[in-house]
């Protein structure tokens, strides 16, 4: 039985979808002003990991994630970058495809942008006017929280104790410090579009409303996003759906922790401001991911190199391991071995996506595997249950050499190809040629001009091959 942590109710419930066997599934998208930092990246990478069993266990899921491509952090960039706001947002919406590629995350099966949907968020607000939930204000619509009996229940905080959180304007002309913008009237030289109320644009939280909405009806069943999120922008999202449309929004709300770099808080005063794209120029995303699903998604998340360090080396364990079965090329008997790390993996799964004990039966089954004369049946299960954690290592190993063995081996082989296993093979039989005829210099200089890009040799009973340094 699949259980999750619900942030509405705080406790864990048992997983019913509102359709049987589909999923509808919002996750809040960036904010395409910048490059997004390795924080936003745990919060894409474990509701990917959430995805991705969801499907394994048998779901048809329908994951809809937005892009918010108007907002006030978007015009002041482009300002200071003197470029208009569409395409700045247009350069950091593709800098963002291309890093969730690289880190193996799954495109979104929707993902409007909040710019393509300004004619159903005008409908939203004016429907929040006319019930008399929201009012304009010099061009300006805000939602009016205390028409709202409900408003607080997510962050479970009465609203007399609320204050105005992130991207709340304070207005002393407003009703209540707490009302936040549903349309923002338009300024000298901003994205505009026409309303009702005149020229404007969508306040932040009426996009995600808007967009969950429109792409998985409601109510839908999961909404998901960092537990920064809760206030104000999720608990306004369920205000303005909920106040116009009489139903419920969502029905389970799952949020991750907080990321830290070496127990302090990131932030570029502190100089500890770490991009993804800065970070996957030295990390393997592989190992990036491991090292983020080594703690339970709801946890503070701490970010250290000693951490990733381990997460490296756990990595190339996993990865000898399946190496050292396929050159051992046995079929031991390890049947029960598998079944029973497939049924600890989804238990851990089932108990609010927790990562670390799903990690923890697989290394047990790598244990197993190590001390075997090689099994694929377990092979296979390893493959694919790090497969539902986005950790791909289905490819063989060649399929990761650096181009660059291709030059090498022509010139210390004479190899007049450009594939790189080839090239490797090559490389290694001269390699072993050399040392056979006591030629331990060439030996010597394949082995330290291999180093160089990355890769050691390591020799076994079955012969030599190439691993990553």
């Amino acid at each position: 039985m699949l259980r999750l942590y619900n942030t509405l109710t705080r406790s864990k419930e048992e997983f019913k979808p509102a359709k049987p066997g589909q999923v509808g599934f919002y996750l809040c998208g960036p904010t395409v002003y910048n490059d997004i930092h390795i924080g936003n990246a745990r919060t894409f990478i474990v509701f990917d990991v959430v995805r991705r069993y969801l499907i394994w266990r048998g779901y048809q899921v329908t994951f809809v994630q937005n892009i918010t491509d108007v907002d006030d952090k978007i015009i002041d960039r482009a300002k200071t970058a003197g470029m208009a706001p569409a395409e700045l947002a247009a350069d950091y919406d593709a800098a963002y495809r291309q890093v969730m590629e690289a880190l193996g995350v799954l495109a979104p099966d929707i993902q409007p942008h909040a710019t393509a949907e300004i004619e159903e968020m005008i409908k939203l607000a004016s429907c929040l006017v006319e019930s008399g939930h929201a009012y304009e204000l010099e061009g300006s619509v805000y939602f009016d929280v205390r028409s709202d009996p409900d408003y607080g229940k997510l962050s479970h905080r009465d609203i007399d104790q609320l204050k105005s959180g992130a991207r709340i304007e304070v207005d002393v002309a407003k009703h209540d410090p707490l009302d936040f913008a549903v349309w923002k009237a338009a300024k000298p030289g901003e994205p505009a579009w026409d309303s009702p109320w005149g020229q404007g644009r969508p306040g932040w939280h009426l996009e995600c409303s808007t967009m969950a909405a429109k792409y998985l009806g409601l109510p839908f069943d999961i909404h998901a996003g960092g537990n920064d999120l809760i206030f104000p922008h999720h608990e306004n999202e369920i205000a303005q759906a909920e106040c116009c449309g009489d139903r419920e929004f969502a029905h389970y709300w799952l949020h991750s922790g907080m990321l830290t770099i070496d127990q302090a808080k990131m932030s570029k005063s502190e100089g500890n401001y770490l991009l993804l794209k800065d970070v996957l120029q030295i990390v393997n995303p592989q190992a990036l991911r491991l090292l983020m699903l080594q703690t339970h998604y709801r946890s503070p998340f701490d970010y250290s190199p000693a951490r990733l360090d381990e997460a490296k080396a756990a990595l190339a364990r996993i990865r000898e391991a399946l190496r050292n079965a396929e050159w051992k090329g046995g079929q031991a008997d390890l049947h029960a071995a598998c079944a029973t790390a497939r049924q600890a993996f989804q238990e851990a799964m089932d108990d609010d996506f927790n990562t670390a004990q799903a990690l923890a039966a697989l290394y047990d089954l790598i244990g197993a595997l190590n001390k075997s004369e090689g099994s694929g049946e377990a092979v296979d299960t390893l493959l694919e249950l790090l497969g539902v954690l986005g950790i791909d290592l289905r490819s063989s190993a060649e399929d990761a050499y650096s181009p660059a063995v291709v030059p090498l081996a022509a010139e210390l082989t004479g190899y007049p190809g450009d594939i790189a296993a080839e090239a490797v093979e090559l490389l290694l039989e001269r390699r072993a040629a050399a040392r056979a005829d006591k030629d331990f210099e060439l030996a010597d200089r394949i082995r330290d001009r291999l180093a160089e890009l990355g890769l050691g040799i390591k020799d076994t009973a079955q012969g030599s091959r190439l691993e990553p340094l």
